[in-house]
Protein backbone atom coordinates (compact mmCIF):
# COMPACT_ATOMS: atom_id res chain seq x y z
CA UNK A 1 0.00 0.00 0.00
CA UNK A 2 1.10 3.57 -0.72
CA UNK A 3 1.99 5.28 2.57
CA UNK A 4 2.04 9.02 3.34
CA UNK A 5 3.33 10.47 6.60
CA UNK A 6 1.49 13.32 8.35
CA UNK A 7 3.45 15.78 10.48
CA UNK A 8 2.12 19.01 12.02
CA UNK A 9 4.45 21.40 13.84
CA UNK A 10 3.12 24.92 14.29
CA UNK A 11 4.00 28.13 16.05
CA UNK A 12 3.50 31.84 15.38
CA UNK A 13 6.41 33.68 16.97
CA UNK A 14 6.36 37.30 18.10
CA UNK A 15 10.02 38.33 18.29
CA UNK A 16 9.15 41.56 20.12
CA UNK A 17 8.39 39.46 23.20
CA UNK A 18 11.31 38.76 25.55
CA UNK A 19 9.76 35.58 26.94
CA UNK A 20 10.52 32.39 25.02
CA UNK A 21 8.32 29.46 23.99
CA UNK A 22 9.51 26.29 25.70
CA UNK A 23 8.75 22.63 25.09
CA UNK A 24 6.12 22.67 27.85
CA UNK A 25 4.25 25.41 25.95
CA UNK A 26 3.53 22.91 23.16
CA UNK A 27 0.58 21.60 25.13
CA UNK A 28 -0.89 19.87 22.11
CA UNK A 29 1.69 17.15 21.46
CA UNK A 30 0.67 13.72 20.21
CA UNK A 31 2.14 10.95 18.11
CA UNK A 32 0.94 7.84 16.30
CA UNK A 33 -2.58 6.63 16.98
CA UNK A 34 -3.19 9.42 19.53
CA UNK A 35 -2.51 11.94 16.78
CA UNK A 36 -5.02 10.26 14.48
CA UNK A 37 -7.71 10.07 17.16
CA UNK A 38 -7.20 13.70 18.12
CA UNK A 39 -7.91 14.76 14.52
CA UNK A 40 -10.99 12.63 14.06
CA UNK A 41 -14.03 14.83 13.41
CA UNK A 42 -12.03 18.07 13.62
CA UNK A 43 -12.09 20.95 11.10
CA UNK A 44 -8.31 21.27 10.75
CA UNK A 45 -6.00 20.73 7.79
CA UNK A 46 -4.44 17.72 9.53
CA UNK A 47 -7.88 16.12 9.91
CA UNK A 48 -8.48 16.62 6.20
CA UNK A 49 -5.17 14.90 5.37
CA UNK A 50 -6.28 11.75 7.16
CA UNK A 51 -9.80 11.80 5.71
CA UNK A 52 -8.74 12.35 2.09
CA UNK A 53 -5.88 9.86 2.07
CA UNK A 54 -7.93 7.13 3.71
CA UNK A 55 -10.85 7.67 1.31
CA UNK A 56 -8.37 7.26 -1.58
CA UNK A 57 -7.06 3.96 -0.22
CA UNK A 58 -3.71 5.44 0.83
CA UNK A 59 -2.31 4.66 4.26
CA UNK A 60 -2.12 7.86 6.32
CA UNK A 61 0.76 7.43 8.78
CA UNK A 62 0.44 9.74 11.81
CA UNK A 63 3.88 10.98 12.86
CA UNK A 64 3.62 13.97 15.21
CA UNK A 65 1.43 16.96 15.98
CA UNK A 66 2.90 19.70 18.18
CA UNK A 67 1.24 23.10 18.50
CA UNK A 68 1.79 26.03 20.89
CA UNK A 69 -0.15 29.27 21.23
CA UNK A 70 1.37 32.39 19.65
CA UNK A 71 4.12 33.78 21.89
CA UNK A 72 7.84 34.57 21.85
CA UNK A 73 10.44 32.72 19.74
CA UNK A 74 10.89 28.97 20.25
CA UNK A 75 13.93 27.98 22.28
CA UNK A 76 16.68 25.86 20.76
CA UNK A 77 16.02 23.21 23.39
CA UNK A 78 12.34 23.02 22.43
CA UNK A 79 12.95 22.83 18.68
CA UNK A 80 15.68 20.22 19.07
CA UNK A 81 13.37 18.12 21.25
CA UNK A 82 10.44 18.47 18.84
CA UNK A 83 12.55 17.60 15.83
CA UNK A 84 13.95 14.62 17.74
CA UNK A 85 10.39 13.37 18.23
CA UNK A 86 9.56 13.94 14.57
CA UNK A 87 12.75 12.25 13.35
CA UNK A 88 12.12 9.22 15.58
CA UNK A 89 8.54 8.99 14.32
CA UNK A 90 9.72 9.11 10.71
CA UNK A 91 12.27 6.34 11.31
CA UNK A 92 9.78 4.17 13.18
CA UNK A 93 7.15 4.61 10.47
CA UNK A 94 9.15 2.73 7.87
CA UNK A 95 9.17 3.54 4.15
CA UNK A 96 7.03 6.55 3.17
CA UNK A 97 5.99 7.56 -0.33
CA UNK A 98 5.46 11.21 0.65
CA UNK A 99 4.82 13.55 3.57
CA UNK A 100 2.04 16.04 4.24
CA UNK A 101 3.16 18.77 6.61
CA UNK A 102 1.13 21.28 8.57
CA UNK A 103 3.25 24.36 9.25
CA UNK A 104 2.37 27.89 10.25
CA UNK A 105 5.01 29.80 8.30
CA UNK A 106 5.78 32.45 10.93
CA UNK A 107 7.69 30.30 13.41
CA UNK A 108 10.98 31.72 14.69
CA UNK A 109 13.63 29.81 16.61
CA UNK A 110 16.39 31.43 18.67
CA UNK A 111 19.22 30.32 16.38
CA UNK A 112 17.18 29.30 13.31
CA UNK A 113 14.99 32.32 12.54
CA UNK A 114 13.46 30.65 9.47
CA UNK A 115 12.17 27.81 11.63
CA UNK A 116 9.61 26.58 9.07
CA UNK A 117 12.20 26.56 6.30
CA UNK A 118 14.54 24.62 8.57
CA UNK A 119 11.83 22.04 9.35
CA UNK A 120 11.03 21.59 5.67
CA UNK A 121 14.72 21.08 4.93
CA UNK A 122 15.04 18.46 7.69
CA UNK A 123 11.99 16.54 6.48
CA UNK A 124 13.33 16.71 2.93
CA UNK A 125 16.58 15.19 4.17
CA UNK A 126 14.70 12.29 5.72
CA UNK A 127 12.34 11.76 2.79
CA UNK A 128 14.78 12.12 -0.08
CA UNK A 129 14.70 14.37 -3.13
CA UNK A 130 12.31 12.39 -5.32
CA UNK A 131 9.30 11.88 -3.02
CA UNK A 132 6.63 14.59 -2.71
CA UNK A 133 6.73 16.91 0.30
CA UNK A 134 3.72 19.22 0.59
CA UNK A 135 2.56 21.60 3.31
CA UNK A 136 -0.26 23.92 4.23
CA UNK A 137 0.59 27.34 5.64
CA UNK A 138 -1.25 29.96 7.60
CA UNK A 139 -1.62 33.06 5.37
CA UNK A 140 0.24 35.01 8.08
CA UNK A 141 3.33 33.11 6.98
CA UNK A 142 6.55 34.98 6.28
CA UNK A 143 7.46 32.87 3.26
CA UNK A 144 11.18 32.19 2.64
CA UNK A 145 13.15 31.01 -0.40
CA UNK A 146 14.23 28.04 1.72
CA UNK A 147 10.62 26.94 2.12
CA UNK A 148 10.09 27.15 -1.64
CA UNK A 149 13.30 25.22 -2.30
CA UNK A 150 12.49 22.35 0.07
CA UNK A 151 8.80 21.84 -0.73
CA UNK A 152 7.07 20.48 -3.82
CA UNK A 153 3.78 22.22 -3.05
CA UNK A 154 2.81 24.94 -0.56
CA UNK A 155 -0.80 26.10 -0.16
CA UNK A 156 -2.07 28.71 2.30
CA UNK A 157 -5.51 29.04 3.83
CA UNK A 158 -7.58 31.45 1.75
CA UNK A 159 -9.79 32.92 4.48
CA UNK A 160 -9.11 35.13 7.49
CA UNK A 161 -10.59 34.15 9.93
CA UNK A 162 -9.19 30.76 8.93
CA UNK A 163 -12.48 28.91 8.62
CA UNK A 164 -11.24 27.02 5.55
CA UNK A 165 -8.33 25.10 7.08
CA UNK A 166 -10.08 21.77 6.46
CA UNK A 167 -10.84 22.72 2.83
CA UNK A 168 -7.22 23.76 2.33
CA UNK A 169 -6.05 20.46 3.79
CA UNK A 170 -8.32 18.60 1.38
CA UNK A 171 -6.87 20.55 -1.55
CA UNK A 172 -3.32 19.68 -0.53
CA UNK A 173 -4.12 16.03 0.15
CA UNK A 174 -5.81 15.70 -3.24
CA UNK A 175 -2.73 17.19 -4.86
CA UNK A 176 -0.62 14.55 -3.10
CA UNK A 177 -2.95 11.82 -4.37
CA UNK A 178 -2.67 13.10 -7.95
CA UNK A 179 1.12 13.22 -7.68
CA UNK A 180 1.31 9.66 -6.38
CA UNK A 181 -0.97 8.47 -9.18
CA UNK A 182 1.32 10.07 -11.74
CA UNK A 183 -1.34 12.52 -12.93
CA UNK A 184 0.64 15.72 -12.25
CA UNK A 185 4.19 16.88 -11.53
CA UNK A 186 4.09 20.03 -9.40
CA UNK A 187 6.36 23.00 -10.08
CA UNK A 188 6.41 25.51 -7.23
CA UNK A 189 7.49 29.17 -7.36
CA UNK A 190 7.35 32.09 -4.96
CA UNK A 191 7.45 35.87 -5.31
CA UNK A 192 8.39 38.38 -2.62
CA UNK A 193 7.17 41.93 -3.30
CA UNK A 194 8.77 44.64 -1.16
CA UNK A 195 5.55 45.18 0.78
CA UNK A 196 4.13 44.35 4.20
CA UNK A 197 0.35 44.50 4.68
CA UNK A 198 -0.88 46.28 7.77
CA UNK A 199 -2.60 43.78 10.07
CA UNK A 200 -5.78 45.91 9.99
CA UNK A 201 -6.06 45.30 6.23
CA UNK A 202 -5.91 41.49 6.46
CA UNK A 203 -9.63 40.65 6.66
CA UNK A 204 -10.69 38.53 3.68
CA UNK A 205 -14.36 39.49 4.04
CA UNK A 206 -13.77 43.06 2.85
CA UNK A 207 -11.57 45.15 0.60
CA UNK A 208 -8.76 45.23 -0.21
CA UNK A 209 -8.40 41.46 0.21
CA UNK A 210 -11.60 40.73 -1.74
CA UNK A 211 -9.79 42.11 -4.79
CA UNK A 212 -6.65 40.14 -3.96
CA UNK A 213 -8.68 36.93 -3.72
CA UNK A 214 -10.39 37.70 -7.03
CA UNK A 215 -7.01 38.18 -8.73
CA UNK A 216 -5.72 34.89 -7.30
CA UNK A 217 -8.89 33.11 -8.45
CA UNK A 218 -8.26 34.42 -11.95
CA UNK A 219 -4.71 33.04 -11.83
CA UNK A 220 -5.97 29.69 -10.53
CA UNK A 221 -8.27 29.35 -13.53
CA UNK A 222 -5.45 29.67 -16.06
CA UNK A 223 -4.32 26.56 -17.99
CA UNK A 224 -1.66 24.51 -16.26
CA UNK A 225 -2.17 26.06 -12.81
CA UNK A 226 -2.70 23.69 -9.90
CA UNK A 227 -2.86 26.28 -7.11
CA UNK A 228 -2.07 29.88 -6.15
CA UNK A 229 -1.91 31.49 -2.72
CA UNK A 230 -1.15 34.76 -0.98
CA UNK A 231 0.60 35.14 2.36
CA UNK A 232 -0.25 38.40 4.10
CA UNK A 233 2.83 38.14 6.32
CA UNK A 234 3.27 38.40 10.10
CA UNK A 235 4.59 41.85 11.05
CA UNK A 236 5.54 40.86 14.61
CA UNK A 237 8.43 38.64 13.49
CA UNK A 238 11.61 40.63 12.90
CA UNK A 239 13.08 38.33 10.27
CA UNK A 240 14.46 38.84 6.78
CA UNK A 241 11.39 37.20 5.22
CA UNK A 242 8.81 39.44 6.95
CA UNK A 243 6.24 40.67 4.46
CA UNK A 244 3.68 39.67 1.87
CA UNK A 245 4.36 36.89 -0.64
CA UNK A 246 2.76 34.70 -3.29
CA UNK A 247 3.03 31.02 -4.23
CA UNK A 248 2.00 29.39 -7.50
CA UNK A 249 2.01 25.68 -8.38
CA UNK A 250 1.79 24.56 -11.99
CA UNK A 251 1.79 21.15 -13.62
CA UNK A 252 5.44 20.68 -14.64
CA UNK A 253 5.85 24.27 -15.89
CA UNK A 254 8.33 26.00 -13.55
CA UNK A 255 8.74 28.99 -15.83
CA UNK A 256 4.99 29.59 -15.88
CA UNK A 257 4.80 29.22 -12.10
CA UNK A 258 7.45 31.90 -11.60
CA UNK A 259 5.94 34.23 -14.19
CA UNK A 260 2.51 34.03 -12.57
CA UNK A 261 3.89 34.54 -9.05
CA UNK A 262 5.74 37.62 -10.31
CA UNK A 263 2.58 38.86 -12.02
CA UNK A 264 0.74 38.68 -8.70
CA UNK A 265 3.57 40.53 -6.96
CA UNK A 266 3.61 43.30 -9.56
CA UNK A 267 -0.17 43.63 -9.37
CA UNK A 268 0.04 44.04 -5.59
CA UNK A 269 2.87 46.57 -5.64
CA UNK A 270 0.93 48.76 -8.06
CA UNK A 271 -1.90 48.84 -5.49
CA UNK A 272 0.35 49.14 -2.43
CA UNK A 273 -1.52 52.15 -1.00
CA UNK A 274 -4.52 49.88 -0.35
CA UNK A 275 -2.61 48.11 2.40
CA UNK A 276 -1.95 50.97 4.78
CA UNK A 277 -3.95 50.57 7.97
CA UNK A 278 -7.05 52.62 8.72
CA UNK A 279 -6.67 53.29 12.44
CA UNK A 280 -9.12 54.61 15.05
CA UNK A 281 -8.22 55.62 18.60
CA UNK A 282 -9.75 53.91 21.66
CA UNK A 283 -11.67 57.04 22.65
CA UNK A 284 -13.07 57.55 19.15
CA UNK A 285 -13.96 53.86 18.88
CA UNK A 286 -16.06 53.95 22.04
CA UNK A 287 -17.90 57.05 20.87
CA UNK A 288 -18.56 55.44 17.51
CA UNK A 289 -19.79 52.25 19.22
CA UNK A 290 -22.48 54.22 21.07
CA UNK A 291 -24.33 54.97 17.82
CA UNK A 292 -24.11 51.46 16.33
CA UNK A 293 -26.47 48.52 16.99
CA UNK A 294 -25.44 46.63 20.11
CA UNK A 295 -23.41 44.71 20.94
CA UNK A 296 -20.45 46.18 19.07
CA UNK A 297 -17.29 44.08 18.96
CA UNK A 298 -14.31 46.28 19.85
CA UNK A 299 -11.24 44.45 18.55
CA UNK A 300 -8.21 45.24 20.72
CA UNK A 301 -5.49 45.15 18.06
CA UNK A 302 -2.64 45.99 20.44
CA UNK A 303 -3.47 43.01 22.67
CA UNK A 304 -4.12 40.46 19.95
CA UNK A 305 -3.74 37.09 21.67
CA UNK A 306 -3.51 35.40 18.27
CA UNK A 307 -0.37 37.44 17.58
CA UNK A 308 1.28 37.00 20.99
CA UNK A 309 -0.64 39.61 22.99
CA UNK A 310 -0.49 39.38 26.78
CA UNK A 311 -4.31 39.28 27.13
CA UNK A 312 -4.25 41.59 30.15
CA UNK A 313 -4.22 45.08 28.62
CA UNK A 314 -6.60 47.40 30.48
CA UNK A 315 -6.60 50.25 27.96
CA UNK A 316 -10.12 49.64 26.65
CA UNK A 317 -11.39 48.14 29.90
CA UNK A 318 -10.51 51.31 31.81
CA UNK A 319 -12.31 53.55 29.32
CA UNK A 320 -15.41 51.36 29.48
CA UNK A 321 -15.30 51.23 33.30
CA UNK A 322 -15.15 55.03 33.46
CA UNK A 323 -17.75 55.63 30.74
CA UNK A 324 -21.32 56.51 31.70
CA UNK A 325 -24.23 54.31 30.67
CA UNK A 326 -22.13 51.76 28.82
CA UNK A 327 -22.64 48.07 29.42
CA UNK A 328 -19.36 46.37 28.51
CA UNK A 329 -17.70 42.96 28.76
CA UNK A 330 -14.00 42.10 28.71
CA UNK A 331 -11.92 38.97 29.26
CA UNK A 332 -8.57 39.38 31.02
CA UNK A 333 -5.83 36.87 31.72
CA UNK A 334 -5.19 37.46 35.44
CA UNK A 335 -4.49 34.31 37.50
CA UNK A 336 -3.92 36.36 40.67
CA UNK A 337 -7.27 38.15 40.51
CA UNK A 338 -9.06 34.97 39.40
CA UNK A 339 -7.77 33.16 42.50
CA UNK A 340 -8.74 36.01 44.83
CA UNK A 341 -12.21 36.20 43.33
CA UNK A 342 -12.73 32.45 43.53
CA UNK A 343 -11.94 32.55 47.24
CA UNK A 344 -14.95 34.83 47.80
CA UNK A 345 -18.64 33.98 47.84
CA UNK A 346 -21.09 34.77 45.06
CA UNK A 347 -22.40 38.28 45.64
CA UNK A 348 -19.45 39.42 47.74
CA UNK A 349 -18.04 42.88 47.02
CA UNK A 350 -14.29 43.46 47.36
CA UNK A 351 -11.36 45.40 45.81
CA UNK A 352 -9.27 43.96 42.97
CA UNK A 353 -6.39 45.06 40.76
CA UNK A 354 -7.55 43.82 37.36
CA UNK A 355 -5.09 42.98 34.58
CA UNK A 356 -2.04 45.03 33.70
CA UNK A 357 0.37 42.68 35.45
CA UNK A 358 2.45 41.21 32.62
CA UNK A 359 5.86 42.65 31.77
CA UNK A 360 4.60 43.88 28.40
CA UNK A 361 1.17 45.16 29.40
CA UNK A 362 0.74 48.70 27.99
CA UNK A 363 -1.29 49.98 30.96
CA UNK A 364 -1.37 49.48 34.75
CA UNK A 365 -3.96 47.38 36.56
CA UNK A 366 -7.50 48.69 36.82
CA UNK A 367 -8.04 49.18 40.57
CA UNK A 368 -11.69 49.05 41.53
CA UNK A 369 -14.39 47.47 43.66
CA UNK A 370 -16.04 44.41 42.12
CA UNK A 371 -18.88 42.03 42.87
CA UNK A 372 -18.41 38.31 42.26
CA UNK A 373 -21.01 37.00 39.82
CA UNK A 374 -19.85 33.39 39.20
CA UNK A 375 -16.94 30.94 39.11
CA UNK A 376 -16.13 28.26 36.53
CA UNK A 377 -13.65 25.49 35.69
CA UNK A 378 -12.82 27.25 32.41
CA UNK A 379 -12.80 24.36 29.92
CA UNK A 380 -15.15 24.53 26.94
CA UNK A 381 -15.66 23.06 23.48
CA UNK A 382 -16.61 24.52 20.09
CA UNK A 383 -18.63 22.47 17.60
CA UNK A 384 -18.91 25.05 14.81
CA UNK A 385 -16.23 25.76 12.21
CA UNK A 386 -14.17 28.57 13.67
CA UNK A 387 -10.72 30.11 13.16
CA UNK A 388 -8.13 27.40 12.54
CA UNK A 389 -10.57 24.56 13.21
CA UNK A 390 -9.99 24.70 16.98
CA UNK A 391 -12.45 22.62 19.01
CA UNK A 392 -11.15 22.43 22.60
CA UNK A 393 -10.16 25.32 24.87
CA UNK A 394 -9.16 25.71 28.52
CA UNK A 395 -9.04 29.05 30.36
CA UNK A 396 -8.25 27.36 33.67
CA UNK A 397 -10.05 28.36 36.89
CA UNK A 398 -12.16 31.38 36.00
CA UNK A 399 -14.21 34.01 37.79
CA UNK A 400 -16.70 36.57 36.48
CA UNK A 401 -16.96 39.88 38.33
CA UNK A 402 -18.63 43.24 37.75
CA UNK A 403 -17.14 46.60 38.60
CA UNK A 404 -19.14 49.36 40.25
CA UNK A 405 -18.94 51.11 36.88
CA UNK A 406 -20.90 48.29 35.23
CA UNK A 407 -18.00 46.60 33.44
CA UNK A 408 -18.32 42.80 33.44
CA UNK A 409 -14.89 41.13 33.61
CA UNK A 410 -14.04 37.49 33.01
CA UNK A 411 -10.80 36.61 34.80
CA UNK A 412 -8.99 33.49 33.60
CA UNK A 413 -5.93 31.59 34.82
CA UNK A 414 -4.73 30.36 31.41
CA UNK A 415 -4.13 32.25 28.19
CA UNK A 416 -6.80 31.33 25.65
CA UNK A 417 -7.35 32.55 22.10
CA UNK A 418 -10.82 34.18 21.77
CA UNK A 419 -11.91 32.00 18.87
CA UNK A 420 -15.13 30.64 20.34
CA UNK A 421 -18.28 32.30 21.67
CA UNK A 422 -18.48 29.36 24.07
CA UNK A 423 -15.86 31.21 26.09
CA UNK A 424 -18.76 33.42 27.21
CA UNK A 425 -21.72 31.06 26.90
CA UNK A 426 -20.08 28.29 28.94
CA UNK A 427 -19.89 30.76 31.84
CA UNK A 428 -23.52 31.81 31.58
CA UNK A 429 -22.74 35.16 29.94
CA UNK A 430 -25.32 36.46 27.46
CA UNK A 431 -23.57 38.59 24.80
CA UNK A 432 -26.83 40.33 23.97
CA UNK A 433 -26.86 42.06 27.37
CA UNK A 434 -23.93 44.34 26.46
CA UNK A 435 -23.45 47.50 24.44
CA UNK A 436 -19.85 46.57 23.63
CA UNK A 437 -17.77 43.40 23.86
CA UNK A 438 -14.01 43.91 24.11
CA UNK A 439 -12.26 41.21 22.08
CA UNK A 440 -8.52 40.62 22.18
CA UNK A 441 -7.89 39.99 18.50
CA UNK A 442 -8.08 41.58 15.05
CA UNK A 443 -9.77 39.27 12.53
CA UNK A 444 -9.66 35.71 13.91
CA UNK A 445 -12.44 36.22 16.52
CA UNK A 446 -14.90 37.52 13.94
CA UNK A 447 -16.00 34.01 12.93
CA UNK A 448 -17.06 33.37 16.53
CA UNK A 449 -18.60 36.76 17.34
CA UNK A 450 -20.30 37.63 14.03
CA UNK A 451 -23.51 35.76 15.03
CA UNK A 452 -24.03 38.14 17.97
CA UNK A 453 -22.19 41.36 17.00
CA UNK A 454 -23.86 43.37 14.20
CA UNK A 455 -20.64 45.35 13.70
CA UNK A 456 -16.97 45.45 14.66
CA UNK A 457 -14.46 48.24 15.19
CA UNK A 458 -10.74 47.49 15.01
CA UNK A 459 -9.21 49.71 17.67
CA UNK A 460 -5.70 51.15 17.48
CA UNK A 461 -4.61 50.25 21.00
CA UNK A 462 -1.00 50.12 22.25
CA UNK A 463 0.73 46.82 22.97
CA UNK A 464 3.09 44.18 21.59
CA UNK A 465 0.76 43.61 18.63
CA UNK A 466 0.25 47.27 17.78
CA UNK A 467 -1.25 47.90 14.36
CA UNK A 468 1.23 50.76 13.96
CA UNK A 469 3.99 48.47 12.71
CA UNK A 470 6.03 51.51 11.66
CA UNK A 471 6.53 52.16 15.41
CA UNK A 472 8.27 48.81 15.93
CA UNK A 473 12.07 48.63 15.87
CA UNK A 474 13.18 46.10 13.27
CA UNK A 475 16.75 44.92 12.78
CA UNK A 476 16.40 42.08 10.26
CA UNK A 477 13.62 43.03 7.85
CA UNK A 478 14.20 43.74 4.17
CA UNK A 479 14.93 47.28 3.01
CA UNK A 480 13.29 48.96 1.24
CA UNK A 481 9.93 47.61 2.36
CA UNK A 482 6.63 49.46 1.99
CA UNK A 483 5.19 51.17 4.05
CA UNK A 484 8.42 51.74 5.99
CA UNK A 485 10.10 53.04 2.85
CA UNK A 486 8.76 54.10 -0.52
CA UNK A 487 9.23 51.64 -3.38
CA UNK A 488 8.78 52.02 -7.14
CA UNK A 489 5.45 50.80 -8.52
CA UNK A 490 7.05 49.24 -11.61
CA UNK A 491 9.04 47.43 -12.68
CA UNK A 492 8.82 44.74 -10.02
CA UNK A 493 12.39 44.08 -8.80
Amino acid sequence: MVRVGILTLQHESNTFLAARTNLADFRLRRTGRDFREYCRGKHSASAAYFDELESAGIEAVPLLIAVASPAGPVTDEALDALWGMAESAIHEAGPLDGVLLGLHGAAVNESRPDMDGWILKQVRGQLGETKPLLTTLDPHANLSPAMIAAGDGLISYRENPHIDSYACGRELARLMIRILRGEVRPALAGAFPALAMNIERQFTGAEPLLSVKAKIDEIRRRPGVLSASVNFGFPYADVAEMGTSFMVITDNQPGLAQALADELAEWLVERRQWFRGELISPEAAIQKARILPAPVGLLDMGDNVGGGGCADSTVLARLCHEAENLRAFVWLLDPESAALARSARIGDRFPLRLGGKSAVSPAPPLECEVTLLSTHAGAFAETEVRHGGRAHFDMGPTAVVQTDGGLTVMLSSHRCEPYSLQQLLSCGINPGEFDVILIKGVHAPIAAYAPVCPSFIRVNTPGVTTAEMESLTYHSRRRPLFPFEEIPAVPFP
